[in-house]
């Protein structure tokens, strides 16, 4: 399945150094590692000095009132859950990879996350770009796979996350509607303590009394149970969408339910790593108490400790999906445009009816300004850049033409002349990593209206002097809508000052409710 990459492909994408790394800041090692050692030593204390607790009331004989049994709607959400989360777990980890570092700040200032999964320590000594700090991941952990994959990483991740989100709430109505809520929610506090006994007996590495899952769970399986659908999923949701710059733009008290922006992102991975810990600790336990017949439960719905047959039909739709990894892999490197089409179809259209009808507003000020901005581009190579370079820009030309009326060269002075529109915003960069500066420059309205676009314009198409990870031209698509709303613009100053090189110049554009604005 690994893509047949040219030198320049190859450089990008298979680096030399691929070494596993995982940094944590210690006060993090202190407080998670301090918090497990006072659960299992209280565990252990109890079970030295008095024995397992009695867990005799804990049996079938005490199943609470409500329905029994795996409906078919149960069965098939599980199933379905567990294939969209693979999905959303390696697509994830290939999206974490393009930044490898987590912060509790906005401002993401090198030295200051509390977790880096690359061994590079950023070099003040020259220009470090954000390209250059991603790190390799194996295909076989992320989707796709290797370095500089973000796009695709993410077009897999958003198209992934509607169907789960769908699937997760008709299992919920379904919960609501049919009474099987009453064997994940909780119906009186007792849960608590009933729930510590049994976490006595695996912390001091012994089996509990298990009842039959057909009926009913223990009650540490039902708090599990009920935090993965009642609180991982909604929060890896709202997390998620405190990470929208469009969100963020227009809503800036949402994100600081969390913190901040990049203290979101930091949860969000909390609870990819929280759902992996589930599945490990909940495949083990399927395993440990009799599989044949859980597998049963799961697949077929029968409570049947003989038959092999859901157990064969539950390794299939494991092989299935690992199946499906390998055919993602294929389809993102071989039917890319496809991949990026689809992705308009689906989410192009939900965020053509929500939040792109949002309308950014400032709300930084001076004092906000980050004071480390992360470059996300190289500085161009090509003669014709440089020559303008030498020059201080004042041979530069913007070039507007199309499916407008009136075609224009603009050079730099007379983009300076028109209306100047000035903002301190929040950078959102499609790799992870954001900051706070201020821009300046001329209103993208100001020049849809000055070349008249045709009445058959969508899309506006902005081409940069930078070149594309392998080379050739570089570009980028917006909608000639997003263009037009407040705080678009082609910006020429950057934190009160001419915008330098590392970051644009002479141009750089500015588009506040998407992603990651390119030069």
């Amino acid at each position: 399945m690994i893509p047949h990459f040219s030198e320049a492909e190859r450089a990008v994408h298979y680096p030399d150094d691929r070494r596993a790394f995982v940094a944590v800041k210690p006060y993090v090692l202190l407080v998670a590692g301090g918090l497990a050692l006072t659960l299992v030593g209280a565990a252990w204390g109890q079970y030295l000095l008095g024995g397992l607790p009695d867990v005799s009331g804990l049996t079938a004989a005490s199943a609470p009132a409500g329905p029994a049994g795996f409906p078919w709607w149960v069965n098939l959400s599980h199933w379905a859950n567990f294939f969209f989360l693979t999905l959303l777990i390696r697509s994830g980890l290939s999206i974490l990879f393009d930044h490898p570092r987590l912060y509790w700040n906005n401002g993401c200032t090198p030295t200051t996350e509390w977790a880096r999964f690359t061994p590079v320590v950023v070099p003040m000594d020259r220009v470090w770009t954000a390209k250059e700090d991603n790190r390799y991941l194996s295909p076989v952990l992320g989707l796709p796979g290797y370095r500089h994959t973000i796009g695709i990483a993410r077009v897999w991740h958003l198209l992934t996350v509607p169907l789960f989100l769908l699937n997760g709430a008709g299992f919920v109505l379904l919960l609501l509607f049919t009474g099987h809520w009453h064997r994940l929610v909780p119906g009186s506090w007792q849960v608590l303590p009933e729930a510590w006994k049994v976490f006595v007996y695996y912390a001091t590495l012994h089996l509990p009394p298990e009842p039959n899952g057909f009926y009913h769970y223990n009650a540490l399986q039902q708090l599990s149970y009920f935090a993965v659908v009642f609180l991982l999923a909604p929060l890896a949701m709202l997390t998620g969408l405190a990470m929208s710059p469009a969100i963020e733009n227009r809503f800036h008290w949402y994100p600081k339910l969390f913190g901040n922006r990049q203290s979101a992102r930091s949860l969000h991975f909390l609870v990819l790593v929280a759902y992996v810990v589930f599945l490990v600790i909940h495949v083990g336990m399927v395993a440990a108490t009799g599989l044949v017949r859980n597998m049963n439960h799961i697949v077929l719905g029968t409570d049947d400790a003989s038959s092999r047959t859901g157990l064969y039909l539950g390794l299939v739709i494991v092989l299935v999906t690992i199946a499906f990894g390998g055919l993602a892999h294929w389809l993102s490197w071989r039917k890319q445009r496809g991949l990026q089409a689809l992705q308009a179809a689906v989410n192009g259209t939900l965020w053509r009816a929500t939040l792109n009808h949002f309308t950014p507003s400032a709300s930084y000020q001076k004092k906000d300004i980050s004071p480390y901005f992360w470059a996300n581009g190289k500085i161009p190579v090509s003669a014709e850049w440089q020559a303008l370079a030498a020059n201080n820009f004042a041979d530069y030309k913007l070039k507007i033409g199309g499916l407008v009326e009136t075609p224009v060269e603009l050079s730099l002075a007379e983009l300076q002349a028109l209306a100047k529109e000035q903002h301190i915003t929040m950078h959102h960069c499609i790799q992870g990593w954001s900051g706070v500066a201020e821009w300046g420059g001329v209103p993208l309205q100001q020049l849809v209206d000055l070349v008249k676009p045709h009445a058959n314009a969508r899309t506006v198409v902005f081409y940069s002097f930078g070149e594309g990870p392998y080379g050739g031209q570089y570009y980028d698509t917006h909608t000639l809508e997003n263009c037009q709303r407040p705080q678009s613009i082609l910006a020429w100053e950057m934190n009160y000052a001419p915008l330098p090189v590392t970051y644009g110049a002479p141009l750089r554009l500015r588009v506040e409710n998407q992603w990651a604005t390119r030069w």
